[in-house]
């Protein structure tokens, strides 16, 4: 597991790594927190079991999303699925928030002094739609103040490693310029890195920290284009009850 990592007073976030712990078999070996996959939805119930003890939580206190790319944001009422979105907030306390990747972008956020949380997943399409600004939106109308809010991104594959086409790169450009990178090699890519904080920045958040773990680059981490089919990784931020 990644470090816990403080968003706030009573606020915490943290990722998960491959290796830490579960039971799932190659190549979603071992800590597969994702259903959405062709691995044993026993060992995944399992992993995700593993992974809420490791943070000192219950997994009966987890909302998870039915990520499909999109900029759609759900308001959690109670635990278990948000259907089919990419960003969920709550002001609920008893509430810890998921958000699942292998090279796209999780984003967590709080505003502690509201009380408000927000997960989110942000891949190339979700940042060409604005799924983070589209979050960050939506925590404001339950009581949240962005120039309070603090968020934390995750790994994901970084600018220098995710090469596109030149068509995708001026696609994903024309919403977000920032998103527009040489990679490694020379060719088209995109840092979905760039292009979310400069999303946050324009949507007026008053702290943003990065873990800047590339997913193709560390083997501690699922990553898609690293080697598909593989498991998903997770970010949670919750409140300290």
């Amino acid at each position: 597991m990644s470090a816990v990592i403080e968003l706030g007073p009573g606020v915490r976030a943290g990722f998960t790594q491959r290796y830490d712990g579960g039971v799932s078999a190659a190549p979603f070996d071992t800590l597969n927190l994702g259903h959405g996959v062709d691995d044993d939805p026993d060992a995944v119930a399992q992993n995700r079991r593993v992974a809420a003890e490791r943070f000192g939580f219950s997994a009966e206190r987890v909302v998870w999303m039915d990520q499909v790319h999109s900029a759609r944001v759900a308001v959690a009422a109670g635990p278990g699925s948000a259907g089919s979105v990419d960003a969920v907030v709550t002001d609920r306390t008893d509430l810890v928030l998921a958000a699942l990747g292998a090279d796209g972008l999780l984003v967590l956020a709080a505003d502690a002094q509201a009380g408000i949380v927000g997960a989110a997943h942000s891949g190339r399409s979700g940042t060409r739609q604005g799924v983070v600004p589209e979050m960050v939106a939506e925590m404001a109308r339950l009581g949240a103040d962005p120039v309070r809010t603090s968020a934390v991104l995750g790994p994901a594959v970084c600018g220098a490693c995710y090469e596109v086409g030149p068509e995708v790169q001026a696609e994903m450009a024309r919403s977000v310029p920032e998103a527009a990178v040489r990679t490694r090699a020379g060719t088209a890519g995109i840092d979905l890195r760039a292009a979310v904080t400069a999303q946050l920045r324009a949507a007026g958040l008053g702290h943003i920290s990065s873990d800047d773990r590339c997913t193709l680059e560390s083997p501690e981490l699922f990553s898609h284009r690293g080697g598909a089919p593989t498991g998903r990784f997770a970010g949670f931020v919750w409140r300290k009850q």
